[in-house]
């Protein structure tokens, strides 16, 4: 936020959304919840709106989980322990079912059911993003805007063409940014007034002004016929009342972020999206850079040694990888990997082919093996001379397979050789 002088910055709690189930995930989230499914080689994906946050000196954070929150839990207490000497905290959050023997029924009740958290914190503002994305934001920049708008409710939007918007929420806006209406999915989103092959989908981060969200929640909950959503029932409310502005995420502006990158947005909520997402990251000029230390996504990288990548024989046993990302722990011993992403622990054993790929940690690919197209969950031994993403019909025999042909194997999965 732009300091000006003789004025205090608002004081602002953090609220992060953690407990998605994500269906449209499985087989990666079998077995955890989504924010906490692996991302480029060492990341989860909730280390993305963490490290945006944190960046961006708002250090206060509470993250709200429930579906099978382990592996999130973990991964938050080892990776994020900011300095409580200073206030600083981000704190996992189950569902505590303070308001009665439930779960959250919805973003709305998870804000409910822990009131208490805004309580104690007592903020100016309260920040409620969600952990299911892949981006850069500088939420400074929006937390600005909302004050000087002095909107109670302000939701970011990202432009997307218009023809896709039909797949999220979409955020019509008038003069100044007034938002007009909020719509789940509508059949035919509406064009901006400047930019009509455009729609402004919502990117499920808002900001509030904390006593009208309190009222807001509060409401809400006494309402038996609410889905207790934060956009499909809160931003309803500000909507009808005229107090609700969209902030444009394309004029947010990151240090080291150059115009290929500016406004990147990915919702990895779908296998292929997930995959897609992943080969953002491949190329010589990427269009997701995680190589910009100016605005470092952060995370905790286990101790490993570095990658190795061994023998350098004609005959086909030559270790090498090219436009990919290799993660620590990873051995190419004598195998080929191109365009593919290789978390910690993967071994590629001599003549395999791994090409447009994601492996996950601790993946084994067994000698003359191939695995093309195709996303492989941790701890996975695929045997010699196996063919993933070869033979479509094949692979919907044996492996989960997306609808753009994305052959996906679940955590631990045995392979029988093909």
């Amino acid at each position: 936020m732009t300091a000006h002088p003789g004025r205090e910055r608002p004081s602002v709690l953090a609220i992060v959304l953690a407990g998605g189930r994500g269906r449209r995930l499985d087989p990666l989230t079998s077995d955890r919840a989504k924010p906490a499914v692996p991302f480029g080689g060492c990341y989860r994906i909730v280390d993305f709106v963490l490290s945006n946050l944190a960046n961006a000196d708002f250090r206060k954070i509470v993250v709200l989980t429930q579906y099978k929150s382990h592996s999130l839990d973990r991964h938050i207490s080892q990776s994020w322990r900011l300095s409580p000497q200073l206030g600083n905290y981000v704190a996992t959050v189950p569902a505590q079912m303070r308001r009665g023997p439930h779960w959250f029924s919805g973003s709305a009740d998870a804000i409910f059911q822990n009131l208490n958290l805004i309580r104690d914190e007592q903020p100016d503002h309260v920040l409620v993003f969600g952990a299911d994305h892949i981006y850069r934001m500088d939420p400074r920049q929006m937390l600005e805007f909302h004050v000087q708008t002095g909107a109670s409710a302000t939701v970011a939007g990202v432009k997307v063409p218009r023809r896709q918007a039909s797949s999220f929420g979409i955020i019509a806006a008038g003069a100044g940014g007034t938002v007009t209406d909020f719509l789940e999915k509508p059949a035919s989103p509406p064009g901006l007034p400047d930019d009509p092959e455009h729609s402004f989908a919502s990117m499920g981060n808002y900001i509030f002004r904390t006593d009208a969200l309190v009222d807001a929640v509060s409401e809400d909950a006494a309402d038996e016929g609410s889905s207790h959503d934060i956009g499909g029932d809160i931003v309803p409310r500000f909507v009808a009342s005229g107090t609700a502005r969209v902030y444009d995420f394309h004029g947010n502006v990151i240090p080291g972020v150059g115009e290929r990158e500016h406004a990147y947005w990915r919702d990895v909520g779908t296998l292929d999206a997930y995959y897609e997402a992943h080969m953002d990251l491949v190329s010589v000029h990427p269009v997701f850079n995680l190589y910009n230390k100016d605005w470092p996504i952060l995370t905790w990288h286990p101790p490993m040694p570095p990658a190795k990548f061994v023998f350098d024989e004609d005959g086909g046993r030559r270790g090498h990888a090219l436009d990919s990302l290799v993660s620590a722990g990873v051995i190419v011993a004598g195998g080929t990997v191109r365009r593919s992403v290789l978390s910690s622990g993967v071994r590629v054993e001599a003549g395999a082919l791994v090409e447009g790929s994601v492996l996950l940690d601790d993946v084994t690919v067994g000698p003359g093996a191939v695995v093309m197209g195709s996303i492989v969950d941790k701890q996975v031994d695929i045997p010699a001379g196996t063919r993933i993403g070869v033979d479509p019909d094949a692979d919907r025999r044996r492996f989960t397979v997306s609808d753009k042909g994305i052959a996906v194997l679940a955590k631990r999965q045995e392979v029988s050789p093909a």
